[in-house]
């Protein structure tokens, strides 16, 4: 591989292909706009590589650098991500004061504060009640601790995943008033919960929505619904997770109590519990940017200082090792807490989150722990099945648009994990049905990019051939009866084909620039960090190591391969490409030993045994052209 000027060398090592018309190998000048990255049109994975950055953001990369004086990689990896020249020095140093809006922006918000306000000074009983997810849970324990900060000692409600269902149901608002609350908060729901709120309005119950999900003009009766995604609301916030939206809440609630003359010092410190703004913010995966990259930013700071008992607890049992990141809140500490809502208590996260006891955060983090083994060991066996009966429709790599899977033994609280490992498999939307005894199925749904799985199922519920749905368009879920599944396979099809056989055809792997063993030191890690956190909307960058030797591959742990690459120079790195042993992408790792490789990665920090390393965290591999190192 011949690289011709490249355009940084800091730090030292690192090569950035230049943005630059070149001469490919039999003479003819390439665009920039469409060559493939190191000469790879198919890799392991079935990608052509791309370099991220086009000749305009490439052009960008250039006046963020000149017009900030910061390093060439931080300023394409920005441009890259669509960050212009103007914004690039606030984006780097987010902050809740600018970037946080004012509550009141957001429709209802000052009838909530009130609303709350006035259970606080009376001393009224409150519950609680959160969705049975990450996103539910951090919501319920920060509203929980902000709550006790006031004087209050409210209930939390979480509900049964299987038994009741998602969010508030006429039930549990009598439970709740039995138990002595007047006052009902709903975190993460509520917002399309007619038949339960018009129920606790009848037995006199306020009822206060925090909420961030589509809604229809049509709303619910309650004393206040807040939710940024209301057709009526005009905040621009509707990038916020629910955990976000609360804590807007909360900010509306001193800012009330503080008019009101009630604190005779100094209010509770907000900012004290954004780690669990993070949390909630990552692994509902909403986007990176404006308020929701300045809560990561200043939660995972707030997270080294270990002061929530069940997250350190639940670090520890993750054994997580050196300072919290995206990928360990969305990856290590997610799953666990949301094992409690899959496959045991729905409450354990928001109880775990909100306690200040330590021994009692290490039991339930430990049990949360458990609980994920059985989850992952439940989900390998229904995996296996969903890639036989997806196998057994697949001719010659091709099949139906839409993947529909089922068994009467699946968990329905595991399916729509089920739902996302077989669309990532096979680039296709995909559901994974639960059948109980009565065939009827309960449904989760992932799609692709550039395909509205959610506008489909509330198309289908229309036509009568589902009996429950809805969803956005990445993910879905729906209730269908056995003898109707044929129908709907049949109605997805048509409904969906053309738009993906388009995503499958814009198969491709962007890549922000290469990089050598030598060249992947933590001086290169610092940089990248100052363009971080990472995750949806503010990808974290991909780098190419060009023609390493694959000196060691094996299979470690739950089906992932371990490898150390070599460079030209005999440098070395560590990299792990997970739960892909039986891929591709697995077998062609484990087959190059001694052999060279392009390898395509996200790089990372491990902490493990001490001193931190950079390692890759593989997401493709190809072989290099022959006449290339």
């Amino acid at each position: 591989m011949v690289i011709v000027r490249p355009i940084i060398r800091e730090p030292e090592e690192t090569v950035l292909l230049p943005k630059l018309a070149t001469l490919s190998h039999d003479g003819f000048r390439e665009d920039p706009e469409t060559r493939a990255f190191l000469g790879v049109k198919n890799s392991a994975t079935g990608r052509a590589w791309r370099e991220r950055l086009d000749n305009v953001s490439a052009m960008q990369a250039q006046a963020i650098a000149q017009r900030n004086g910061i390093p060439d990689i931080v300023s394409r990896v920005l441009a890259g991500r669509g960050v212009v020249a103007e914004e690039a020095a606030e984006f780097l140093e987010p902050s809740i004061r600018s970037l946080m809006p004012d509550p009141s922006s957001l429709v209802d918000m000052d009838a909530a504060a009130a609303c709350i306000a006035d259970a606080v000074e009376r001393g009224e009983g409150v519950a609680v009640f959160g969705d049975y997810d990450v996103d539910g849970a951090t919501s319920s324990a920060l509203m929980t601790r902000g709550l006790r900060s006031l004087g209050l000692d409210p209930r939390i409600y979480i509900p049964d995943r299987i038994i009741e269902g998602y969010g508030p149901n006429p039930a549990a608002m009598h439970d709740l008033k039995a138990g002595g609350a007047s006052l009902i908060i709903t975190l993460d729901c509520g917002s399309v919960s007619f038949e339960a709120l018009e129920e606790a309005r009848k037995i006199g119950l306020d009822v206060v929505v925090a909420d961030h999900h589509q809604v229809g003009v049509e709303l619910p009766l309650c004393t206040a619904l807040v939710n940024p995604n209301r057709q009526d609301n005009l905040s621009g916030q509707g990038h916020l997770a629910a955990v976000g939206v609360t804590f807007l809440v909360l900010v509306a609630l001193m800012r009330e109590l503080k008019k009101r003359r009630y604190f005779n010092g100094n209010a509770p410190d907000l900012l004290s519990w954004l780690d669990l703004v993070a949390l909630g913010t990552v692994c509902d995966v909403v986007p990176l940017k404006q308020l929701n990259r300045a809560y990561v930013t200043k939660g995972l700071v707030a997270m080294h200082r270990r002061q929530n008992a069940g997250l350190a607890a639940l670090a520890d049992v993750a054994r997580i090792n050196g300072p919290l990141a995206p990928y360990h809140l969305g990856f290590l500490l997610g799953p666990r807490i949301n094992a409690g809502g899959r496959i045991g208590d729905a409450a354990l996260g928001a109880r775990l989150l909100s306690t200040d006891d330590a021994s009692a955060a290490g039991e339930i983090a430990a049990h949360l722990d458990r609980l994920n083994a059985e989850r992952q060991a439940m989900e390998a066996a229904m995996l296996e099945e969903g890639e036989a009966q997806a196998t057994a429709v697949m001719l010659d790599g091709e099949g139906p648009s839409v993947l529909v899977t089922g068994a009467d033994n699946w968990h329905p609280g595991v399916v729509g994990l089920i739902a996302s490992r077989l669309k990532a498999r096979h680039r296709r939307p995909t559901f994974a049905i639960s059948f109980d005894a009565d065939g009827k199925g309960t449904s989760s749904g992932r799609s692709v990019p550039g395909v509205d799985l959610g506008g489909a199922v509330r198309a289908a519920l229309d036509a009568g051939i589902i009996l429950k749905g809805g969803g956005h368009a990445m993910a879905a879920g729906l209730t269908v009866m056995r003898d109707r599944v044929d129908d709907l396979k049949v109605f997805m099809e048509e409904r969906l084909a053309a738009d993906v056989t388009a995503s499958r055809e814009d198969h491709v792997l962007k890549i922000d620039g290469a990089v050598t063993a030598s060249g992947a030191t933590l001086d290169l890690m610092a940089l990248l960090e100052k363009a971080g956190p990472y995750g949806t909307g503010h990808s974290e960058p991909v780098f190419a190591l060009p023609s390493h030797r694959v000196t060691f591959a094996d299979t470690v742990g739950n089906g992932h391969v371990r490898l150390s690459l070599e460079g030209s120079d005999r440098s070395s790195i560590k990299a792990i490409a997970f739960r892909c042993a039986d891929q591709p992408l697995g077998q062609a790792l484990l087959g190059a030993r001694g052999h060279m490789l392009h390898v395509a990665g996200c790089l990372s920090l491990d902490h493990w045994q001490g001193a931190p390393k950079v390692q890759m965290r593989v997401l493709d591999a190809a072989e290099p052209k022959l006449g290339q190192r």
